[in-house]
Protein backbone atom coordinates (compact mmCIF):
# COMPACT_ATOMS: atom_id res chain seq x y z
CA UNK A 1 0.00 0.00 0.00
CA UNK A 2 1.69 3.46 -1.18
CA UNK A 3 1.59 6.09 1.35
CA UNK A 4 0.20 9.36 1.17
CA UNK A 5 2.78 12.22 1.13
CA UNK A 6 0.61 14.26 3.01
CA UNK A 7 1.01 11.66 5.88
CA UNK A 8 4.43 11.03 6.27
CA UNK A 9 6.05 10.89 9.73
CA UNK A 10 8.21 13.42 11.00
CA UNK A 11 11.29 11.88 12.05
CA UNK A 12 11.98 11.08 15.61
CA UNK A 13 13.69 13.83 18.01
CA UNK A 14 16.97 12.92 19.29
CA UNK A 15 18.45 15.64 20.88
CA UNK A 16 19.39 13.95 24.38
CA UNK A 17 16.39 14.50 26.26
CA UNK A 18 13.90 11.60 26.05
CA UNK A 19 10.39 12.14 25.00
CA UNK A 20 8.99 11.38 28.57
CA UNK A 21 11.11 14.57 30.19
CA UNK A 22 10.59 16.91 27.09
CA UNK A 23 7.17 16.40 27.66
CA UNK A 24 7.40 17.39 31.05
CA UNK A 25 9.14 20.15 30.47
CA UNK A 26 6.88 21.58 27.46
CA UNK A 27 4.13 21.37 30.01
CA UNK A 28 5.98 23.24 32.10
CA UNK A 29 7.05 25.72 29.35
CA UNK A 30 3.08 26.15 28.62
CA UNK A 31 2.49 27.30 31.94
CA UNK A 32 5.07 29.96 31.56
CA UNK A 33 3.94 30.76 28.01
CA UNK A 34 0.15 30.83 29.27
CA UNK A 35 1.53 33.22 32.39
CA UNK A 36 3.73 35.66 29.99
CA UNK A 37 0.73 35.79 27.34
CA UNK A 38 -1.64 36.73 30.22
CA UNK A 39 0.53 39.74 31.63
CA UNK A 40 1.07 40.55 28.10
CA UNK A 41 -2.50 40.88 27.53
CA UNK A 42 -2.88 42.59 31.12
CA UNK A 43 -0.03 44.88 30.61
CA UNK A 44 -1.41 46.09 26.96
CA UNK A 45 -4.69 46.41 28.31
CA UNK A 46 -3.21 48.94 31.20
CA UNK A 47 -1.17 50.90 28.51
CA UNK A 48 -4.48 51.70 26.69
CA UNK A 49 -6.58 52.77 29.97
CA UNK A 50 -4.19 53.95 32.37
CA UNK A 51 -5.44 57.68 33.85
CA UNK A 52 -4.37 60.13 36.55
CA UNK A 53 -1.13 61.73 37.77
CA UNK A 54 1.32 59.04 36.48
CA UNK A 55 -0.12 58.55 33.24
CA UNK A 56 3.02 59.40 30.75
CA UNK A 57 5.49 57.57 32.45
CA UNK A 58 2.95 54.21 33.31
CA UNK A 59 1.55 54.58 29.54
CA UNK A 60 5.46 54.60 27.97
CA UNK A 61 6.68 52.31 31.09
CA UNK A 62 4.00 49.47 29.93
CA UNK A 63 4.56 49.87 26.00
CA UNK A 64 8.07 48.80 26.84
CA UNK A 65 6.92 46.08 28.99
CA UNK A 66 4.56 44.44 26.52
CA UNK A 67 6.54 45.15 23.42
CA UNK A 68 9.13 42.88 25.93
CA UNK A 69 6.30 40.37 26.21
CA UNK A 70 5.44 39.95 22.74
CA UNK A 71 9.05 38.98 21.92
CA UNK A 72 9.13 36.62 25.08
CA UNK A 73 6.04 34.68 24.07
CA UNK A 74 7.15 33.54 20.90
CA UNK A 75 10.73 32.45 22.04
CA UNK A 76 8.55 30.26 25.21
CA UNK A 77 6.48 28.95 22.23
CA UNK A 78 9.33 28.11 20.07
CA UNK A 79 11.13 26.53 22.68
CA UNK A 80 8.03 23.98 23.46
CA UNK A 81 7.62 23.91 19.62
CA UNK A 82 11.52 22.56 19.06
CA UNK A 83 11.23 20.01 22.29
CA UNK A 84 8.45 18.33 19.75
CA UNK A 85 5.06 19.34 21.13
CA UNK A 86 2.32 21.64 19.79
CA UNK A 87 2.89 25.39 21.93
CA UNK A 88 -0.70 26.34 23.50
CA UNK A 89 -2.43 29.42 21.54
CA UNK A 90 -5.76 30.20 22.46
CA UNK A 91 -7.51 32.08 25.31
CA UNK A 92 -8.99 29.10 26.45
CA UNK A 93 -6.13 27.60 26.50
CA UNK A 94 -4.06 30.20 28.13
CA UNK A 95 -7.13 30.32 30.94
CA UNK A 96 -6.65 26.85 32.27
CA UNK A 97 -3.11 27.07 32.44
CA UNK A 98 -1.99 30.86 33.90
CA UNK A 99 -1.76 31.09 37.31
CA UNK A 100 -2.54 34.55 36.61
CA UNK A 101 -6.13 36.24 36.83
CA UNK A 102 -7.79 38.58 34.53
CA UNK A 103 -8.50 42.23 35.47
CA UNK A 104 -12.37 43.07 35.31
CA UNK A 105 -12.70 46.86 34.22
CA UNK A 106 -10.29 49.29 34.15
CA UNK A 107 -8.24 49.69 37.93
CA UNK A 108 -6.79 52.55 39.02
CA UNK A 109 -3.17 53.70 38.33
CA UNK A 110 -1.57 51.99 41.21
CA UNK A 111 -3.99 48.65 41.22
CA UNK A 112 -2.51 48.65 37.87
CA UNK A 113 0.94 48.75 39.04
CA UNK A 114 0.64 46.53 42.14
CA UNK A 115 -1.40 44.02 39.62
CA UNK A 116 1.43 44.05 37.10
CA UNK A 117 4.31 43.23 40.11
CA UNK A 118 2.43 40.41 41.26
CA UNK A 119 1.97 38.94 37.80
CA UNK A 120 5.89 39.08 37.24
CA UNK A 121 6.14 37.47 40.26
CA UNK A 122 3.95 35.05 39.43
CA UNK A 123 6.31 34.85 35.84
CA UNK A 124 9.28 34.19 37.96
CA UNK A 125 7.45 31.46 40.19
CA UNK A 126 6.61 29.39 37.22
CA UNK A 127 9.53 29.52 35.20
CA UNK A 128 11.38 28.22 38.60
CA UNK A 129 8.87 25.83 39.42
CA UNK A 130 9.95 24.32 35.75
CA UNK A 131 13.68 24.71 35.99
CA UNK A 132 14.34 21.43 38.41
CA UNK A 133 12.74 19.36 35.18
CA UNK A 134 14.72 21.15 32.68
CA UNK A 135 18.07 20.77 35.10
CA UNK A 136 17.31 17.03 35.63
CA UNK A 137 17.68 16.81 32.02
CA UNK A 138 20.68 18.83 31.22
CA UNK A 139 18.33 20.70 28.68
CA UNK A 140 20.59 24.18 28.57
CA UNK A 141 18.58 25.80 26.13
CA UNK A 142 15.41 25.75 28.02
CA UNK A 143 17.58 26.54 31.12
CA UNK A 144 18.86 29.12 29.42
CA UNK A 145 15.08 30.04 28.53
CA UNK A 146 14.39 30.13 31.88
CA UNK A 147 16.96 32.23 33.39
CA UNK A 148 16.47 34.74 30.99
CA UNK A 149 12.76 35.08 31.66
CA UNK A 150 13.55 34.87 35.48
CA UNK A 151 15.99 37.96 34.84
CA UNK A 152 13.64 40.30 33.41
CA UNK A 153 10.11 39.60 35.48
CA UNK A 154 12.41 40.29 38.66
CA UNK A 155 13.94 43.38 37.78
CA UNK A 156 10.13 44.59 35.72
CA UNK A 157 8.69 43.72 39.39
CA UNK A 158 11.82 45.72 40.85
CA UNK A 159 10.73 48.76 39.11
CA UNK A 160 7.29 48.48 38.94
CA UNK A 161 7.26 47.87 42.92
CA UNK A 162 9.91 51.51 43.37
CA UNK A 163 6.59 53.37 41.88
CA UNK A 164 4.71 52.34 45.58
CA UNK A 165 7.07 53.55 47.66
Amino acid sequence: MAKNKGSAKAPKIDIGIDKSARKNIADGLSRLLADEYTLYLKTHNFHWNVTGPMFNTLHLMFEQHYVEAATAVDLVAERIRALGFPAPGTYKQYAALSSIKETDGVPPWREMVEQLVAGHETCVRTAREVFPLVDQAHDEPSADLLTQRMQVHEKTAWMLRSLLE
